[in-house]
């Protein structure tokens, strides 16, 4: 009898990962869009903006990341100076079973994010404002980081799924059951 009201987070996983994953985006677009008409100080505007985008960074990096679609990168440098980048996803099992309106929203506002800086780059180069041009890309470098990031690690996660499964269906029962049925 006691029903929960339904709303907008009842098909998702994480509503508080999502709501943070979109927050940080779009404060740092709607203060830099905003800031046009209400501050007049380049350095300000340049700043929070850019400090909004950074914490957007680290949030999908480090958080929404992991917690939305089970994958993580980073990037070190080995002994030789050489930049290695590191992946690292959750087991196949748990990647099946990650929500799927949780990642549909992680992908398309991280990709959407990038889309509206690069629209924004256009208008400050229509209008010939280069310094604004720094603050577009600044924070076109850390989405776009971001997006190479997280498309790599999806690459090696798909490619550790399909080691799993094929490793899962070759072993154990499945490989006698194949041997015997082919006379191996």
């Amino acid at each position: 009898m006691d029903q929960q009201p339904q709303g907008i987070t009842e098909n998702y996983a994480n509503p508080k990962t999502c709501f943070f994953h979109v927050l940080f985006k779009a404060a740092a677009l709607a203060f830099y869009i905003l800031s046009a008409l209400f501050v007049n100080n380049f350095v300000i505007i340049f700043v929070i903006t850019v400090l909004l985008a950074a914490l957007d960074f680290w949030v999908v990096k480090n958080v929404s990341g992991r917690i939305l679609v089970g994958l993580r990168w980073w990037n070190e440098i080995n002994d030789e100076g050489e930049s290695v980048w590191k992946f690292e996803c959750l087991d196949a099992e748990s990647l099946a079973r990650m929500n799927k309106k949780d990642s549909w929203l992680f992908w398309w506002t991280l990709y959407l994010a990038a889309a509206a800086w690069i629209i924004l780059g256009i208008f400050s180069l229509i209008r010939l404002q280069a310094d604004y041009l720094l603050v577009i890309g600044v924070c076109l470098s850390l989405s776009i980081a971001n997006i190479v990031g997280f498309t790599k690690c999806n690459k090696d996660a798909k490619k550790n799924i399909q080691d799993w499964t094929k490793n899962a269906l070759l072993s154990g029962s499945v490989r006698s059951h194949l041997q015997s049925a082919f006379g191996v």
